[in-house]
């Protein structure tokens, strides 16, 4: 990797206010949620889950899939930039504070509130540890070509870019736009999945950018199965040993699979007790990103991946609040 490279990710994704819950169950049941899975809605529908929670203990944090990964990139001990669409009112300058105050530089140019409100998501958690989020996206829609820094790009060791981006034309053009011009200025690009459902809805797009711009993919097993159609897992990994990008593949308390020059390796996991599963692939990604961009091999980021992946499952939230910098080298250096 490039020495002059000052930066290590430059990270783009929807820029979301998270409102954290812990709720039973039946709470899911009785408002006909999509359980540990992420649903779109509009402002008026999640005005009505958040009224239903009103006795529940609710806390704010800063969002969004990409997002959290860059505050695990700079816990690490890394360093970057964020892109992402705000609004100028107090959740877009809660947002921009929070990230600053991580490390990760995110200084684009805000929408007035004229345009809309900045984006939020409703994240409840049940005691199994899974989550089930509730997003009313905002103007993180509105995120643009234009905000892509090409600049930022230049300096950094990869990109890495959220697929929640493809569900909204103006986002997906921006996304496109990083990969591209990452290959052509020799940053490493990387991509998660993000979920299921977006995976199904795009696979033929999926497939095509994965073959033409991406060096690093992220996805889960189930991300995996629904962008191969095998459900079988060892099928689906002999699959992607035929194609061109690493591929990182988490298996939850199993650890993750990489998949790279046509063999698959398995890291083991971390054995914890999981409160919230909030962020942990954004965290593993996190990890992977930080040692490979420190040029570390694939399977020594993935260790730090899932050490990073354990730590923030044992809190509540999607975000790492303490620093592993000196454990982060200590698992790369085996």
């Amino acid at each position: 990797m490039s020495q002059s490279r000052s930066h290590d990710v430059f990270g783009v994704g929807n820029a979301l206010v998270d409102t954290v819950v812990f709720v039973e169950d039946d709470f899911i049941r009785e408002h006909n949620l999509n359980k540990a899975a992420m649903t779109l809605a509009d402002s008026e529908k999640q005005a009505t889950i958040l009224q239903a929670l009103g006795k529940h203990s609710l806390e704010l944090k800063s969002g969004g899939s990409a997002a959290n990964t860059m505050i695990g990139v700079a816990r690490c001990g890394g360093t970057g930039f964020y892109t992402g669409k705000v609004a100028s009112d107090p959740n877009g300058e809660f947002y921009r504070m929070d990230l600053l105050k991580a490390g990760i530089r995110f200084d684009i140019h805000p929408e007035p509130e004229t345009a809309g409100a900045t984006g939020t998501c409703v994240v409840m958690t049940t005691p199994d540890a899974e989550r089930t989020m509730y997003t009313h996206l905002g103007v993180s829609v509105q995120l643009t070509e234009r905000d892509i820094d090409v600049e930022r790009i230049a300096s950094s060791r990869f990109v890495y870019v959220e697929g929640y981006l493809w569900d909204a034309e103006d986002p997906r053009r921006a996304c496109i736009k990083t990969l591209q011009e990452a290959r052509r200025l020799g940053t490493k690009a990387s991509f998660t999945f993000s979920d299921p459902f977006l995976v199904n809805r795009y696979r033929a797009d999926l497939h095509g950018m994965v073959r033409d711009l991406c060096d690093v993919v992220f996805m889960n097993e189930e991300e995996a199965k629904s962008f191969t159609e095998i459900p079988d897992l060892q099928r689906t990994l002999d699959y992607l040993k035929n194609l061109k990008p690493k591929f990182f593949v988490t298996a939850g308390k199993h650890g993750a699979y990489v998949v790279e020059d046509g063999n698959v390796y398995s890291v083991p996991g971390y054995p914890v007790e999981a409160i919230d599963t909030n962020g942990a692939g954004d965290n593993f990604a996190a990890g992977v990103l930080y040692g490979l961009s420190h040029g570390y091999s694939s399977q020594a980021a993935a260790r730090l991946g899932n050490y990073v992946a354990s730590e923030i499952v044992q809190v509540k939230g999607a975000r790492m609040e303490k620093d592993l910098n000196g454990k982060a080298m200590e698992i790369l250096r085996g």
